[in-house]
């Protein structure tokens, strides 16, 4: 089947949970890691959001809990699937999901931001 994304740079969000059992120092490095795999691969992160730790649905791996971490980033479409076995390979990430954006997701993604950007200046105040 061929992969109409490859060659084409789209825009992708990835929201990856990373096991509880991780000091702030280790997730960190996990984060740097994807970051690096996406800039690595001539792509530019966008957008990143630490969700913290929350807890989960339903127990995966026998842990209720999980580091939710965001990533909005642009990249070629053939090296999603790159990302994605380092994904699969990482004992430290426990569930992982990357959507392609459309114009709509990027748009409310915009707006998420500037609302987010408004609120840290109303705090600082």
């Amino acid at each position: 089947m061929l992969n109409i994304s490859e060659g084409m740079i789209n825009q992708y969000e990835t929201v990856f949970i990373a096991t509880p059992v991780l000091s702030e120092t280790q997730m960190k490095e996990v984060v740097n890691k994807f970051k690096s795999l996406i800039t690595d691969n001539k792509g530019e992160v966008i957008n990143e959001e630490d969700w913290g730790l929350r807890k989960l649905a339903y127990p995966i791996q026998k842990k209720s809990t999980g580091f939710y971490y965001l990533i909005e980033y642009k990249v070629e479409g053939d090296i999603i699937d790159k990302l994605e076995i380092e994904f699969r390979r990482d004992e430290r990430i426990i569930r992982f999901l990357t959507v392609r954006m459309d114009k709509y997701a990027r748009e409310y993604s915009e707006k998420r931001k500037t609302k987010k950007v408004a609120e840290e200046k109303v705090n600082e105040e």
